[in-house]
């Protein structure tokens, strides 16, 4: 899940937007206007599909009517654009405000499964992206844990298990690549990491589509 540090460095990249001169300046310039015309804003901006502009509305919205009823709606409403626009990060960025802001409410079960499929759909080189498929399992296990009745368990142990194949196969592969170079005692180390795993090399079939396949599709 997002740590402080990325929700300090989205919070700076949205201060940065509502200031910075742009094509768009003269609209997102506007100040001191009704939460229903931020809100409004905001909603045009992604149906025309510019999330940036969406977010400087945000920011806009955020800074003159933080108590605004419309608050929580707009807030998902960007979370769930950036979903579509496979801006898992800034996707993951708004429900961590939404939870931030409203934790206490009936559907916070809801937006920390949509906090952990950010994640999981945010994974698309497991050579690079060791740390949030390490981060992911240990957040789909909080997950089972928290809400072991949750309607949204099924696809939870789903994307489990396909992360502990990709682990495995991650340190398979570098066990192969150090057996190939001569270093055999750095191969084992790696093939120790799989002992105990849940998952084992004859129940892995790489996906056709990377470690997501088709849960989602």
């Amino acid at each position: 899940m997002l740590n402080l540090k990325r929700i300090v460095l989205w919070s700076a990249v949205f201060a940065f937007v509502g200031c910075t001169n742009n094509n768009n300046t003269d609209e997102v310039a506007e100040f001191n206007k009704p939460a229903l015309y931020w809100y409004k804003k905001i909603g045009a901006s992604i149906s025309d599909d510019n999330m940036d502009k969406a977010d400087a509305y945000y920011v806009s919205l955020k800074s003159e009517h933080i108590r605004s009823p419309l608050m929580p709606t707009a807030i998902l409403n960007l979370g769930y654009a950036h979903m579509s626009d496979e801006s898992y990060l800034l996707a993951n960025y708004y429900f961590d405000e939404y939870n931030k802001r409203y934790g206490e409410s009936d559907n916070r079960e809801y937006i920390d499964f949509m906090k952990l499929k950010a994640d999981f759909l945010g994974i698309k080189e497991v050579y690079k992206d060791q740390k949030l498929i390490l981060e992911s399992i240990q957040s789909a296990k909080t997950y089972i844990y928290r809400y072991p009745g949750s309607e949204y368990a099924p696809l939870v142990n789903t994307m489990l298990v396909r992360l502990h194949m990709s682990l495995y196969l991650l340190n398979e592969n570098i066990a192969a690549l150090y057996d190939r170079t001569g270093k055999p005692k750095a191969a084992k180390i790696y093939r120790a990491k799989n002992v105990g795993s849940v998952v084992e090399i004859t129940d892995i079939t790489a996906p056709k589509k990377g470690i997501v396949g088709k849960i989602f599709d």
